[in-house]
């Protein structure tokens, strides 16, 4: 029973997410540039916590990893902290795998402002790890519908080859953790106007001799 009551918990604070997606917290960047199948963002330094899962299928780790984030942002720390929906969830892949080869992804919750000093410490059995990124810059597409095992390996090498061709060929970060990452802004209820990302880390030396240095911040 509890398990079931746990399960609907998950279920509302996502249908909850839709109608307010504009109103909650994500990390804050500035598009540094842009072109018209991908933009580079830098991100500003963030805190995040993240869940280690081991599975073949995204879709399963990705579930997993959220269920034991949501009973954390639920209160499951030892401050007894409720936390703030924020977006995206961000699924991360280990570098040199996939969804069809990996047993390693990392499922992350990006902390609200409100604990980005001081996040919650989580229950042991959840196995969260806190993490802080520095600031740096990610090479970002944006796909609709839903992120699946059948899709995201593709929408991944059109990324690639889209920067192949421009001047940030060659600029993929030797020192990031993972090999891509997937971010989901939606609820799994929501049908029409999905948006979801493939993220990159890249290095600032696609940045030479570009001459639109900030386009947008957010």
């Amino acid at each position: 029973m509890e398990m079931v009551k746990s399960a609907m918990a998950v279920v509302l604070v996502l249908v909850a997410m839709v109608p307010s997606l504009e109103a909650i917290e994500s990390p804050q960047y500035t598009v540094v540039h842009w072109e018209s199948e991908f933009e580079i963002r830098e991100y500003r330094a963030g805190a995040w916590m993240s869940a280690p899962v081991k599975d073949i299928s995204f879709e399963k780790a990705t579930r997993n990893g959220f269920h034991r984030l949501f009973q954390y942002i639920q209160g499951a720390n030892l401050n007894y902290s409720r936390i703030a929906m924020t977006a995206p969830v961000l699924t991360s892949i280990v570098p040199g795998a996939g969804p069809l080869h990996s047993s390693a992804y990392f499922v992350s919750f990006y902390l609200p402002v409100k604990f980005q000093a001081s996040p919650p410490t989580p229950l042991p059995e959840l196995n969260l790890k806190p993490y802080t990124w520095d600031s740096h810059y990610i090479a970002v597409r944006k796909f609709s519908g839903f992120a699946r095992d059948s899709n995201i390996v593709q929408e991944a090498q059109k990324l690639a080859t889209s920067l192949s061709k421009s001047s940030w060929a060659n600029s993929t970060s030797e020192e990031s953790s993972y090999a891509y990452s997937i971010a989901q802004y939606n609820s799994p209820f929501q049908w029409v106007g999905r948006v979801n990302e493939i993220w990159v880390d890249v290095n600032a030396t696609g940045l030479e001799g570009d001459n639109g240095s900030e386009i947008a911040t957010y």
